[in-house]
């Protein structure tokens, strides 16, 4: 409905522009600058005080809602004040906070001269959008029209090179921040080391912390939180180690690397450790302890937190319930798992996604395919709080498709994951619907399926970190050999088909096969095939670890110690 609204207002922008200089000409101290006398507000005005109290809900904080936001533009609109650069920014300001981000760039777009404050909004908007790689473009068209950026410029722009994992943009920003003499300032250089770290450039992001004159809590965090993602566990513990004070967010990073890092005991120890100091833990911590007590199989340990969190929490967020879910499902107690998803009050995907995964892969795999029937039906019923289901959750269905054998159930299902709900495959849907058909006895049919994978297939999503947290303990028991040999005899037919040898590295990868994953790449070395996969198998591993393909596929899917 804003999207509409604002677009018909948009329409009859030429018609308010002729009524907004007719008022300029009749009432002149209307349009007085932000430090205009309250005399300009006086009742003597009539026209200004039809709109008084619209400016002022803008002026304070006191709007509710997008809708009063749209009745209150329009009232600007149509009496000219809109184009006040300080009243146009305010409603900037308040649409982007309302998270209609379409409709900010509609009001942006209204803004004759839009300045400085207006630029840095729309750029803020960017980062919280589904595309915030837009937001360089956007700022470098607007250098062209006259804008002049400031430090408020470039700590949202870094935020959206590291949202987009897109280190060469964020490498020019750094380039214009140094230009704008605004690189030695803290904010920018704290979100330019959380920018490198992202994108795993934590030899750029130390160059920046190593430079700093003054580093606070925020420059340390960044760059523990960057070596911990790439793994290096060793320096980022020694910065751990150094620093002067630490935070809960401080201890979180460092929790959470060794936890990503396939370490969740030394993530426990530390937990034990932090609670030693007395340090207050937050929802943050208790996930990622929770997740640890999880991968690690230590369900005495899972217990006794859970009874920590009921003792100590009135209200436990749902974010400790989704945990406590995923917690008690990896460790082989999915009866209970399914006790807390009820206790549950406000479900989002990630908590039916947790519960769902639990049943098709710890539990009764037909349990979970009624439950995600159930959720299904409260999405076609409205109401408003669950989700669409996403990739992650056609991963348990179709895992327990091929658990329980049903090859026309995972027919169905593959195809209503591509053309209702329009979610682009990756290789592990391919990888479990190879699993399904073996377990019909189809092998013919899971070579053909792994042939004609798509070339972009293994490009994994930005949100990788979100399937690792919920499948590095999902996998098969058995070996790889049927994969292997199906992918050799491809290599065999056709020996300079990179994609092959592609698919040949992901089977030994999510088998945990590395040397073999080495031999392979020596190999494509030697022939001059392709480009060689780099890190990607890693995250690979993390999402599909160990969806390995044996020849029945009905045994259970154990979780990774």
């Amino acid at each position: 409905m804003a999207r509409i609204s604002m677009q018909e207002l948009v329409r009859f922008r030429p018609t308010i522009r002729n009524r907004h200089l007719e008022i300029v000409q009749s009432n002149p101290t209307l349009f007085h600058s932000r430090s205009s006398s309250p005399s300009c507000y006086s009742g003597e005005n009539r026209t200004f005080s039809i709109y008084h109290s619209s400016l002022k809900l803008l002026r304070g904080s006191t709007c509710q809602s997008i809708k009063q936001l749209l009745q209150i533009q329009a009232h600007l609109l149509t009496s000219g004040i809109f184009y006040n650069p300080y009243w146009s920014s305010r409603v900037l300001q308040h649409s982007l906070y309302f998270g209609d981000f379409d409709y900010t760039v509609l009001i942006f777009g209204c803004i004759d001269s839009p300045n400085t404050f207006c630029v840095n909004t729309l750029i803020e908007g960017y980062l919280s959008s589904s595309n915030p790689r837009q937001a360089v473009g956007f700022y470098f068209e607007m250098l062209k029209n006259g804008f002049s950026p400031n430090s408020f410029t470039f700590v949202p722009l870094f935020g959206c090179c590291s949202k987009a994992e897109c280190v060469e943009s964020g490498q020019k920003l750094h380039g214009q921040a140094v230009k704008t003499c605004v690189d030695w300032m803290l904010p920018v250089q704290n979100s330019l080391i959380h920018m490198y770290g992202n994108c795993g450039a934590t030899a750029y992001a130390r160059k920046v912390f190593d430079l700093m004159s003054q580093k606070d809590l925020v420059s340390w965090n960044s760059i523990i939180d960057g070596y911990a993602r790439v793994g290096n566990l060793n320096v980022a513990h020694k910065l751990f180690d150094l620093m002067p004070e630490r935070n809960v967010v401080s201890w979180n990073a460092i929790i959470n690397g060794y936890l990503n890092g396939g370490k969740p005991g030394v993530s426990l120890k530390l937990y034990r450790k932090m609670v030693e100091i007395g340090l207050r833990t937050n929802d943050t911590t208790m996930v990622c302890v929770l997740t640890a007590c999880g991968r690690s199989a230590r369900l005495k340990e899972g217990r006794s937190l859970h009874g920590f969190l009921f003792k100590t929490f009135l209200k436990l967020s749902i974010m400790i319930y989704t945990a406590l879910i995923d917690m008690y499902s990896r460790c082989q107690k999915v009866e209970t798992a399914r006790r807390v998803f009820n206790l549950t009050i406000d479900r989002n995907l990630v908590c039916w996604n947790a519960i769902i995964l639990g049943h098709c892969i710890h539990g009764s795999p037909e349990d979970g395919l009624k439950l995600y029937a159930e959720m299904v039906d409260q999405i076609g019923l409205g109401d408003g709080e669950t989700n669409p289901p996403d990739g992650i959750t056609f991963i348990g269905i179709l895992c327990a498709c091929a658990r329980t054998g049903k090859l026309t159930d995972g027919r169905k299902y593959y195809s209503e994951m591509v053309s209702v709900y329009n979610i682009k495959p990756n290789f592990a849907h391919y990888w479990c619907m190879a699993n399904v058909h073996v377990s019909a006895g189809l092998v013919q049919e899971a070579e053909e399926m792994l042939r004609n994978m798509p070339e972009d297939v293994e490009d994994l999503s930005s949100e990788s970190m979100v399937w690792a947290n919920l499948l590095a303990s999902c996998r098969f028991q058995g070996d790889v050999e049927l994969g292997e040999r199906i992918a050799k005899a491809l290599i065999d037919r056709e020996p300079w088909n990179f994609a092959y040898y592609r698919l040949l590295l992901n089977i030994y990868a999510v088998a945990g096969r590395w040397g073999d994953v080495a031999a392979v790449k020596d190999i494509m070395k030697e022939r001059r095939i392709g480009r060689i996969p780099g890190s990607r198998l890693v995250d690979l591993k993390q999402i599909v670890h160990g969806l390995k393909v044996k020849r029945s596929l009905q045994e259970e899917i154990l979780a990774v110690t």
